[in-house]
């Protein structure tokens, strides 16, 4: 008997208002690199990628063990199905409450095979009065499907990953910070609330509360010439 799926209501930081869906961090994320961190499955330890450079939030929530056991839980029933798209579809499907208006896919996690990412756009499709959104690292794949994304799900690709150079200047993406003048001299607005991140277009900054010291000046020019393009569309759009 397949167990299911299931979602989680927000947080202080997201609101009541937002539904969220989890994977495992770090095993499920193809991409991570500045963000790579994984919890043990049976301990809850702590492991960080040698190229990590800010924290995981979501990996250190799975130092608990009901929030490890319920991310697991929706790994081992989606990966059951292979890659049975209409069989992942289903599952996410009748899991997602009805009255769900907002839906954060992975506040844990990111999309780990193709077959995946397409259940979840299948998902968006049927259920057009949802905003989805998520943050990304896995550009190969969505580059690979991009056809199939609806309007009602906005995508992220998120800064600090093994694919960065996949970023494209149509894409809106998030990067993130050490301090608020970082985010000044890159010209971004921060999202504190994933208000920005559900809207479309619009790319912007978050804030790393656990950074200990401002990133170099070297890593903020490399930041600043990979935003220009993007935040120069931004400023357009506002006029």
């Amino acid at each position: 008997m397949t167990r299911g799926v299931r979602f989680q209501r927000g947080n202080a930081y997201l609101g009541e208002g937002v539904w969220t869906f989890s994977l495992p961090s770090g095993y499920t994320c193809p991409g991570a690199r500045a963000c790579q961190t994984w919890a043990n499955r049976r301990t809850g330890r702590l492991t960080h990628g040698s190229a990590q450079t800010f924290r995981c939030y979501s990996a250190v929530t799975e130092r608990f063990p009901g929030v490890r056991d319920a991310v697991w839980r929706n790994f081992d029933t989606l990966r059951a199905c292979g890659d049975d798209i209409p069989a992942m579809a289903h599952l996410l499907r009748e899991a997602l409450p009805d009255a769900a208006q907002i839906v954060r896919v992975h506040a844990g996690g990111d999309f780990y095979s193709r077959a995946y990412f397409r259940a979840w756009m299948q998902v968006a499709r049927e259920r057009e009065a949802v905003l989805f959104y998520a943050f990304t690292k896995s550009l190969p794949i969505w580059l690979e499907s991009v056809h199939t994304v609806p309007p009602n799900m906005i995508l992220t690709a998120s800064v600090g990953g093994h694919y960065d150079a996949l970023i494209g200047p149509w894409m809106k993406r998030a990067v993130v910070v050490g301090s608020v003048e970082e985010a000044a001299a890159l010209g971004l607005p921060l999202d504190t609330d994933d208000s920005l991140a559900r809207q479309p277009r619009i790319s912007f900054a978050l804030l790393d509360k656990a950074a200990s010291r401002p990133r170099s000046e070297e890593h903020t020019s490399e930041l600043q010439s990979q935003f220009r393009i993007s935040y120069a569309v931004f400023c357009l759009k506002k006029k």
